[in-house]
């Protein structure tokens, strides 16, 4: 398996220090860094930075948010930033949600799938070089008024820049299958892969592709240690909030991606108890097994074993969000975990794997059953 990790920070004093996490990252062996995009930093600059201060490794936007950009000027950064990073620049892209998308970009968000499709399609006509001349549902270009003009990117057209999707609806996901290089997942629990993955496959079928012909991309939180129920809690606010508080009870993707995937009753009893203001109840209906099944976490043997039912789940790239308390921890995390993936190498790809890695993990743990509380 292809590794990643993450371009972390939320504030100006985590920059330097995130800085410094790439570039030895870079050294340890990553393969690709990302910069994610939600309502703090933005996804583009920190990679112009990192263009500068790396070599090797890929880099690329976890996700850009299309409703935040035209389509022309998504592809105007995306061939600036494959020439300002040798061609190491990885094309993300997502719709977002509807909390953001409207209340931070004034953009309704309506048409979520079909200003997807447009924005790779306009995208990929400029990556080519082609005068750019659309009539979609969401764009028209060029506008059919006495001055505008078809025009092509004054740039050196690059056609081979990949597109990632972060999508989670199964028709999103289809749409993956269809156009894009790989898919960047979320929410992803190894023992529903199956289900994730059945849709991707059959927009690849559609397209006369295949399910090899994209890079699965997934992972989750690293951290080694012997006290699992110490690791376990800290992850079960996070996964409260996701199922709880990313978006509104009529579209919360993650929730409804944790429903797909064998939570249903969970998924939604915990977003009625956040929503509700019941926060530590929420956070406590949270299983363990939902925890150990989307994160590595414990000995080194555990955190091994989930990356081998990743891997057999049809994972092709693991990405690594290592925890610590400085700098220097989570570099010592980042390295062990890579040590790790490499030890699979050459093991073949069991089938069943998944289960049997997952009921390994949850030696010593309580585990909640799914189903209703």
């Amino acid at each position: 398996m292809r590794t990643s990790t993450n371009f972390g920070g939320t504030h100006t004093s985590d920059i330097s220090e995130s800085v410094l996490f790439a570039i030895e990252a870079e050294k340890l062996g990553v393969d690709t860094i990302w910069c994610a995009e939600s309502w703090g930093m933005d996804a583009v600059s920190p990679l112009a930075f990192l263009a500068a201060r790396t070599t090797r490794v890929q880099l690329g936007t976890g996700i850009m948010q299309v409703s935040a950009r035209r389509p022309a000027t998504i592809a105007m950064t995306a061939l600036t930033l494959a020439a300002l990073s040798d061609h190491r620049f990885l094309l993300g892209l997502g719709v977002s949600g509807p909390q953001v998308v409207e209340g931070l970009h004034g953009v309704r968000f309506d048409k979520p799938l079909a200003r997807l499709r447009e924005t790779i399609e306009i995208v990929q006509m400029a990556f080519r070089g082609e005068t750019i001349r659309y009539h979609g549902q969401v764009y028209e270009l060029p506008l059919p008024t006495a001055e505008a003009k078809a025009l092509r990117l004054n740039l050196e057209p690059d056609a081979g820049i990949p597109i990632y999707l972060g999508t989670l609806s199964p028709r999103s996901l289809r749409l993956t299958g269809e156009l894009a290089a790989g898919w960047l997942g979320t929410c992803f629990v190894p023992s529903g892969a199956s289900r994730v993955l059945a849709d991707i496959e059959a927009g690849a079928a559609a397209a006369g592709r295949r399910l090899a012909d994209i890079d699965i991309h997934v992972g989750g939180t690293v951290q080694f240690g012997a006290d699992l129920g110490e690791l376990l809690e800290p992850r079960k606010r996070r996964l409260a909030f996701s199922m709880g508080a990313m978006g509104s009870p009529a579209h919360n993707f993650y929730n409804q991606a944790y429903q797909r995937a064998g939570y249903e009753e969970i998924a939604k009893e915990v977003q009625r108890l956040w929503r509700n203001g019941a926060h530590a109840d929420a956070v406590a209906l949270v299983p363990d097994e939902l925890v150990l099944e989307t994160s590595f976490l414990g000995t080194p043997q555990m955190v091994q074993d989930q990356f081998r039912a990743y891997r057999d789940a049809g994972v092709t790239t693991l990405r690594l969000y290592p925890e610590g308390r400085s700098l220097q921890e989570r570099l010592d995390t980042l390295g062990q975990a890579l040590d790790l993936v490499r030890g699979l190498d050459g093991e073949p790809v069991r089938a069943d794997a998944a289960v049997g890695a997952q009921d390994a993990a949850g030696r010593g743990a309580s585990k909640t059953g799914r189903g209703a509380p």
